[in-house]
């Protein structure tokens, strides 16, 4: 079996839950990313991604990250609900992060709308919204790996 199908459409990863969704809504909060107590990121034109049982996830356009903090990972994921994922090692603070940031260069059409933006794992990076630090939420992508 080359792949699976929803209907006509291929499945990613696994068949979509009808009970699990997504939502992406712009938001002029003011948004900024620190590894290591180094910005990395800041914007009030971020995307908000909320998926069920995941914690907000903040997408910034690319020209509001520090590209040069920035490098390519060979990193590949898929996800049933926003498709295809590329991933990026980011250095800042005299720290190294590996996979820390993602895209979805070519999402899913319900994801449509953060094609091309970054976000970062709150789960390893300072998210401020507001000016709040947000606590780490605990999930499969923390540190040590369980939620």
């Amino acid at each position: 079996m080359d792949e699976w199908l929803e209907e006509d459409e291929v499945a990613i990863v696994h068949a979509r839950d009808p009970y699990h969704r997504i939502d992406v809504l712009d938001t002029s909060r003011h948004v900024r990313i620190e590894l290591g107590g180094e910005k990395v990121a800041e914007t009030r034109r971020a995307r908000v991604l909320f998926e069920t049982s995941l914690p907000p996830r903040w997408y910034i356009p690319p020209e509001d990250v520090r590209a040069d903090a920035l490098s390519d990972s060979e990193t590949r994921t898929g996800c049933a609900y926003k498709g295809f994922a590329s991933y990026h090692t980011v250095r800042a603070g005299g720290e190294l992060a590996e996979d820390l940031a993602w895209s979805y260069p070519d999402p899913r059409p319900e994801a449509a709308r953060v094609a091309g933006y970054l976000a970062f794992f709150n789960e390893r990076a300072d998210v401020y919204v507001d000016g709040e630090l947000q606590e780490r939420p605990v999930t499969q992508w923390s540190p040590g790996g369980s939620a």
